[in-house]
């Protein structure tokens, strides 16, 4: 398990870690600095708060509990006030100066946008700021070398980041269960894909060094193929996949924060940009990997999450999937033609769905249609004759036997 521990990413591939190098090298020269001593004093207050908020959950007591909790939430307040207060004061006045580096410029741009959250999403702002600000000190204790302070910091780092993400994706999840415009609704999946990812590259990370109870085994061979999609160039195509991913980890680590049914829309909407993906492209290679990428695609979909739905809207959808669940169960693994005969079930499956939209869809209905016929599915009649008096080709599905 040590082996294969999901490994922490270097830190100068992010935003908030540039940022931090360079206020590291403000902070620690400057020891005996006012501010510095600040940050230093607060730090070690919320650490031992922390840790004897944690030790009061196993006290009988509800006060010395509540107290604790107290305690935790107040200092933690000081603490990311103190990091507000030098940081963005040393930056602000270079800039005001005229002495910020383009860098400094643009770190004080990004810290404004989460700023101006406030005004329109208070919740959001709330825990994007607090994300921030935590970030800042982190990348500041990894380069103090104190091995000690290090792992008492972790400790309390893994634990808030975690509350915050959630937080977030809560927060993202009501927002698409309101009535809201579509391209609205755009904003939100992009925002939930960026928390995913974000927390599984960063925090998940410190969480696995730190398990002793093998408790995210079973994510680990799902985080070796995200781990594919971090470095390199990316396509249409790989963003989808890495997104399908992330879906499927966020299943097992969010399942309250990111409720089945917001992941289904998510899923859904993964569905969409794949099938738009397959008939916008005209390279005949590239098409055939956007497919492959429906058929896992639509395996996840149906496999990770309509599986395990208790609760559905329409009793009728709920008998289609029973229907196409008890299909997918017989198919025969070790058949030369379960690849086949699994994609076969899955393009039926789709255009049925798509179906219920021509107009929208008639491209990858054409495509689907097309792949039936090629694995000997759907048969095509030739020449049939119109009420427009022209010629074209129809399709019929060959029934099962």
């Amino acid at each position: 398990m040590e082996e294969r521990s999901l490994r922490v990413y270097n830190g100068e591939k992010t935003f908030f870690s540039k940022i931090t190098t360079t206020i590291t090298k403000l902070l620690i020269p400057t020891k005996v600095g006012i501010n510095g001593m600040l940050i230093s004093m607060k730090r070690n207050n919320v650490l031992k708060a922390y840790e004897n908020f944690t030790a009061s959950n196993e006290l009988e007591d509800a006060n010395k509990k509540e107290q604790a909790q107290r305690k935790y939430e107040d200092t933690f307040a000081l603490y990311l006030e103190a990091i507000d207060k030098y940081i963005m004061d040393s930056i602000y006045k270079k800039v005001k100066n005229g002495t910020a580096t383009d860098f400094e410029k643009n770190a004080l741009s990004k810290y404004y946008v989460v700023i101006h959250l406030k005004e329109t999403e208070f919740l959001e702002y709330k825990y994007q700021k607090q994300k921030y600000l935590l970030d800042l000190d982190y990348e500041t204790i990894q380069e103090l070398e104190k091995p000690k302070l290090i792992e008492r910091y972790n400790d309390f780092y893994v634990s808030k980041m975690d509350s915050l993400f959630k937080g977030l994706l809560k927060n993202y999840s009501i927002k698409l269960s309101d009535n809201i415009a579509q391209t609205d609704k755009e904003k939100v999946y992009e925002k939930i894909f960026e928390s995913l990812e974000l927390y599984i590259s960063n925090i998940l990370p410190l969480k696995i060094k730190k398990d002793t109870t093998n408790t995210y085994k079973e994510i680990l061979e799902e985080y070796d193929k995200f781990d594919r999609f971090t470095v390199g160039k990316l396509d249409q195509r790989d963003y989808i996949e890495k997104r399908m991913i992330l879906l499927g980890i966020s299943r097992k680590l969010f399942t309250h924060s990111l409720p089945l049914v917001v992941a289904e829309q998510c899923y859904i909407k993964l569905l969409k940009d794949t099938r738009s993906l397959i008939v916008d492209t005209k390279i005949l290679k590239k098409q055939q990997g956007a497919y492959n990428l429906l058929i896992d695609l639509i395996e996840d979909y149906n496999i990770k999450l309509l599986s395990t739905k208790v609760y559905w809207d329409k009793p009728g959808a709920r008998e289609e999937y029973k229907k196409f669940w008890d299909e997918y169960k017989t198919l025969d693994k070790k058949s030369k033609d379960y690849q086949k005969n699994k994609e076969i079930l899955f393009v039926r499956n789709d255009l049925i769905k798509v179906e219920q939209n021509p107009n929208k869809y008639y491209k990858i209905i054409k495509f689907y249609k097309n792949k039936l016929v090629e694995y000997g599915a759907m048969k095509e009649l030739k020449n049939s004759y119109t009420s427009s008096g022209t010629y074209s080709k129809k399709k019929v599905t060959i029934p099962e036997e």
